[in-house]
């Protein structure tokens, strides 16, 4: 059971209208009109859908990552990158839901161009991503 919306203010429905987040008995829940009716989904369900596609990205791109992340930290030594390496092998999406994501992140995520958009049932229809330019700057 979730107790936050991981992606809140993020989330649309098909028609393009950002889902509010509700919360019944305690947990989370994105809300859909449907022609009046007021569809209840599991900030949950939404949530591991989305997280599932970012942990699959990660791992195809886990060079990449492991490579910008000793950028940013402006450290190259073997010990760091096993370090970051084990890290990014552990990552689990129950804590993940537990611990949320931070306003700030959401925010920036939203200025970005990231959102999420669902049916009525709750499944991703569709997830837009702020491209990531390539080695020539092309998008």
């Amino acid at each position: 059971m979730a107790t936050q919306a991981l992606f809140a203010g993020l989330v649309y429905d098909e028609d393009e209208r950002l889902l509010p987040v509700k919360y019944v008995g305690g947990e989370a829940q994105y809300v859909v009109d449907d022609n009046g009716f007021l569809r209840h989904i599991g900030a949950e369900i939404v949530d591991r859908q989305v997280l599932g596609i970012f942990l699959e990205q990660l791992e195809g791109n886990k060079e990449m990552a492991v490579s910008q992340m000793l950028t940013m930290m402006g450290k190259d030594d073997l010990l760091t990158k096993a370090a970051i390496d084990a890290s990014l092998r552990n990552i689990d999406m129950d804590q993940i839901i537990a611990q949320g994501i931070p306003a700030q992140a959401r925010d920036m995520l939203g200025m970005m161009g990231f959102r999420v958009v669902i049916n009525y049932h709750g499944e991703l229809v569709r997830l837009d991503q702020p491209a990531v330019p390539d080695d020539e700057g092309d998008i």
